[in-house]
C-alpha cells in the first residue's frame, strides 16, 4: 500500500483467488543419436539439445537419412566364415547374402516413424555425423546433456541397439539412471537388442538376455517393447543401384541373368530386321548394365540425378533379379526398433485421451507387421515374470492390424508402478504442482499460506478428476490434500522453514485382465 501523506482517495487491489496449477506437457520425447548434419544457419547443434516440432524442421537442422549401401556376396565366400550368413536370394544355383557396410543409423528413420504415429514437439541431441563409428560414450554424453532441459518427458535412443550388446545395455542403464535417479520427471522407452529375432533363435533368447543384463535399478521409469517392426518408411523410390557397394558383382549377376556380353554387338547391313531388333535390345541392356558403374562425368548435378533415376527404372524393367535385390534391401532398411513409434503413440494417446489412458490396444501406423509373431501363450512370459521385468508385446490380429498389446513398466511386480500410465500420470501431477508451488517459496509459513496452497492443489486435482484422470465417484474419493501444524508438520519443521504437504491420489489403472463368467440356468418357459 502506498504511504498516505496527501489527502485524497487511494485504491488498493487485493488478489481474491489463489494461483492456479497449469498441467505440464506430458509427451515431449528427446531423441539421442547420429544425424547427417547438426547445423542452425552456421551454428553447430552437435551435442546440443534442440527443440523441433516437425519432420520439415528436422530436415533443416539435421539433414536427411544415411546412404545405406549393401555388399552382395556369395554365401560360400562370405566373411567371416565362422559366423552363419543368411542368404538373401539365390541365382544360378548359388546363394547370395546382402551385408550392410555403410549407412547403418536408425535415428532418421525413427523420427519419420515417430511423426507418422502422432508425434509432435520433441528434442534432438545429435552426437555425431554419418560416417562416424557408433560409440556408447557419445550416446551416454548426449543423454546426460538433457539434465539442463526440463521439458522432455521421455528419452529415446534408437541407435543404441546398433552397438554391441554390452555397450547397448550400458547406454540403457545410463538412461535409466538419468530418468529415475537424477531427473525423476521422465521415462525412457527401451528397445530389445536384436529384438527382431525369435526367442527360440539358436543365437539365444534376446528377451532373457535383455532382462538378465539390465539390472534392477529405476525399472519403474522405463518401458520396453518386443519385437521390432517391419515398416514402410523406406519406399521403392528411395533405392537404386547406388545402394550396392560392389557394383562389379551386380554387373556380373545381371549379365549372367540377361545373357548379354560386356560390349554391345555391332549391327551389320546384312542383318535381318529381326536380328537388328534383337541386337538393338541387347545393346540397350548392355548400356544399362555398363552405366551401373558410370560416374556421369561432365554432367550437371540435376542431370546426374535424372540419369540415375532413368537407369534405375530401366534395370527394374529388364531384370527381375535386380528388383528382387532392391526388395530385399528395402525389407532390411524397414526393420526398425519400436521405441520411436511408441513415443509417437504416447503423444497421440495423451492428446486424444490424456496421460492417464494406458497407451495400449492402439494400432501402429506405417507398420506392416511385427518382426516376430507372438501368440497368446508366448506373451505370458513377456507380461508376467518372477523377476518383474515386464516386456510389452507388439502383436498382429486378424482384421485389426498391428497393435500395442501391453502397458507395463519394467517394474512389473510393483503394485504402485506396474503400469506406464500410472507412472506418467504421477510425473505430470508432481511436476505441475511443483512448478506452481514455487510461487510460495519464502512466503510466511502460517495458516494463510497453508490454506492458499491447499485450495490451489485441490482445484487442480478436481479438474484432473473431472477429465477422468483420477478414480472415484467424487473428488473426496479421488484425492485428498493435507497440510497443517500437527497434521503434516511439527513445530521444529516450522522453525526450520519446512512446509510439508501430503497429497493422496487414486490414479486410474487399466483393466488388463477381463474375466467374464458364463453359467447355465434352468429353463423358465
Amino acid at each position: 500500500m502506498a504511504q498516505m501523506k496527501t489527502p485524497g482517495v487511494y485504491i488498493v487491489e487485493k488478489s481474491a483467488f489463489p494461483n492456479s496449477v497449469v498441467e505440464v506437457a506430458t509427451a515431449v520425447p528427446a531423441f539421442v543419436g547420429y544425424t547427417e548434419k547438426a547445423d542452425n544457419k552456421g551454428k553447430s547443434l552437435l551435442n546440443k539439445p534442440w527443440r523441433i516440432t516437425s519432420m520439415a524442421e528436422f530436415y533443416d537442422y539435421y539433414g536427411y537419412g544415411p546412404k545405406a549401401t549393401f555388399m552382395v556376396e556369395e554365401v560360400a565366400a562370405a566373411k567371416p566364415p565362422a559366423e552363419p550368413v543368411e542368404a538373401a536370394f539365390s541365382f544360378g544355383g548359388k546363394e547370395y547374402a546382402l551385408t550392410q557396410d555403410a549407412g547403418k543409423y536408425f535415428l532418421f528413420y525413427s523420427m519419420m516413424l515417430f511423426f507418422q504415429n502422432g508425434g509432435g514437439p520433441c528434442y534432438i541431441v545429435s552426437v555425431g555425423n554419418y560416417g562416424e563409428d557408433l560409440a556408447p560414450d557419445k550416446i551416454q554424453k548426449g543423454i546426460n546433456l538433457l539434465v539442463k532441459e526440463q521439458e522432455p518427458t521421455m528419452v529415446v535412443m534408437p541407435d543404441a541397439v546398433l552397438l554391441k550388446k554390452d555397450d547397448c545395455i550400458s547406454v540403457q542403464q545410463t538412461a535409466l539412471a538419468h530418468c529415475g535417479g537424477k531427473m525423476r520427471n521422465r521415462i525412457t522407452v527401451l528397445d530389445i537388442w536384436e529384438g527382431f529375432r525369435d526367442r527360440q533363435d539358436p543365437s539365444g533368447d534376446c528377451v532373457e538376455g535383455f532382462r538378465g543384463a539390465l539390472g534392477i535399478n529405476y525399472l519403474d521409469y522405463a518401458s520396453a517393447y518386443y519385437p521390432w517392426v517391419n515398416t514402410t518408411i523406406t519406399q521403392d523410390k528411395d533405392l537404386t543401384s547406388e545402394n550396392i557397394s560392389n557394383k562389379d558383382v551386380l554387373q556380373g549377376l545381371l549379365r549372367a541373368e540377361l545373357a548379354i556380353p560386356d560390349t554391345a554387338p555391332a549391327i551389320e547391313k546384312t542383318d535381318s530386321p529381326a536380328d537388328k531388333t534383337k541386337k538393338g535390345k541387347i545393346a540397350q541392356q548392355v548400356e544399362a548394365v555398363n552405366n551401373i558403374v558410370s560416374d556421369w562425368a561432365g554432367l550437371e548435378p540435376e542431370d546426374i540425378e535424372s540419369n540415375k533415376m532413368l537407369l534405375n527404372k530401366t534395370l527394374i524393367a529388364m531384370s527381375p533379379l535386380f528388383g528382387k535385390i532392391l526388395t530385399e534391401i528395402k525389407s532390411r532398411l524397414n526393420l526398425l526398433p519400436p521405441s520411436a513409434a511408441m513415443a509417437g503413440i504416447y503423444t497421440m494417446v495423451d492428446n486424444a485421451r490424456g496421460v492417464w489412458k494406458a497407451p495400449a490396444n492402439v494400432s501402429l501406423a506405417a507398420v506392416v507387421s511385427p518382426a516376430v509373431n507372438i501368440t497368446h501363450d508366448e506373451q505370458e512370459d513377456l507380461n508376467v515374470t518372477t523377476q518383474g521385468k515386464s516386456i510389452n508385446a507388439i502383436r498382429t490380429f486378424i482384421g485389426e492390424g498391428t497393435l500395442v498389446w501391453g502397458a507395463r513398466t519394467l517394474d512389473g511386480n510393483s503394485l504402485d508402478w506396474r503400469y506406464i500410465n500410472v507412472r506418467r500420470t504421477m510425473i505430470m501431477l508432481e511436476e505441475s504442482i511443483k512448478l506452481a508451488s514455487k510461487a510460495y517459496v519464502f512466503e510466511k509459513n502460517d495458516a494463510g499460506t497453508w490454506t492458499t496452497m491447499k485450495s490451489m492443489i485441490r482445484n487442480f486435482l478436481t479438474g484432473i478428476w473431472k477429465k477422468g484422470g483420477l478414480a472415484g465417484a467424487s473428488p473426496d474419493d479421488a484425492f485428498s490434500v493435507h497440510v497443517g501444524l500437527g497434521e503434516t508438520m511439527t513445530p521444529e519443521d516450522i522453525l526450520e522453514g519446512i512446509l510439508r504437504i501430503t497429497v493422496l491420489v487414486a490414479i486410474s489403472r487399466p483393466a488388463e485382465f477381463i474375466e467374464i463368467t458364463f453359467q447355465q440356468q434352468m429353463q423358465k418357459s
